[in-house]
């Protein structure tokens, strides 16, 4: 079996890695930034991959990297600057409810907005373990957890 190339790579998994930077960004035009910035890296990583895991868990890990240097980096910088109001301004092609639903993701705990991003995806819970460095068994319990907090906070927004 030969190994995917960057193309491939890069068709199977843009949607799923421009979704993740949404969950931690709120910003379209930030999270596609961030997804190229994976991307980007994955190019010119691609040929060291060693195979330790999947090539999703790999982009993934880098994604996730990607988003925390940038949450990182963003803290250092005058907060006005990365505020979102979705009030004002929802971005293009989200409903209401999407939109709603990507603020809350957004303001979960940097943990939290991992897990719930990859179970979004699909991400099997034992490759969400893997990347965040927890149990599979511990990764239900947390995907539970931030479950009830969104739907929680739905109510609200439908009430």
């Amino acid at each position: 079996m030969t190994e995917p190339g960057f193309d491939e790579i890069y068709r199977e998994h843009w949607q799923k890695i421009f979704r993740l930077c949404m969950g931690y960004v709120n910003d379209r035009d930030l999270a596609k930034d961030l997804a190229q910035d994976t991307f980007l890296a994955v190019w010119q990583q691609l040929s060291s991959f060693r195979q330790d895991s999947s090539v999703g868990t790999w982009i993934f890990r880098i994604a996730v990297n990607k988003c925390l240097g940038h949450l990182r980096q963003s803290k250092k910088m005058p907060k006005s600057r990365f505020v979102v109001d979705f009030k004002e301004e929802p971005p293009v092609d989200l409903d209401g409810e999407m939109a709603f639903l990507y603020q809350c993701i957004s303001e979960l705990p940097e943990i939290e907005r991992i897990i719930i991003s990859l179970e979004l995806e699909n991400i099997k819970q034992k490759e969400i373990g893997e990347i965040v460095g927890i149990t599979e068994g511990y990764v239900r319990v947390r995907i539970y957890r931030i479950k009830e907090k969104l739907t929680k906070r739905f109510r609200c927004y439908a009430g």
